[in-house]
């Protein structure tokens, strides 16, 4: 069964401080890569913690091991330019996410 996971991945040491996120290497294969998992539902929300080195990810998967695997097909993470740094089950207890029927 699926549940709702808060994944936290940060910068990892291929990040170049020095550009904007849109400039780093293959910026258009990992857009795509995380648009499609958003097609299908497995990514919720995404994006960057302002001020932080780190991104948020909500998603719905079965397990931290399919989260591991599915994330390690993004570019960015063969490149090193991001990693998982955290993956927490996560209790929706206020508010509304919409569930695969929604799409």
């Amino acid at each position: 069964m699926k549940q709702i996971f808060a994944v936290t991945r940060a910068r990892g040491p291929a990040w170049e401080d020095a550009k904007p996120l849109e400039k780093q290497a293959e910026w258009a294969a990992h857009a795509a890569f995380m648009d499609a998992l958003a097609a299908e539902g497995f990514v919720i929300l995404a994006g960057p913690l302002e001020g932080f080195r780190e991104a948020l990810i909500i998603l719905r998967a079965a397990s931290a091991d399919e989260i591991n695997a599915r994330l390690a097909e993004d570019p960015w993470t063969k490149l090193d330019l991001l990693r998982t740094a955290r993956i927490a089950p996560w209790i929706l207890r206020l508010g509304f996410l919409p569930g695969p029927e929604d799409r």
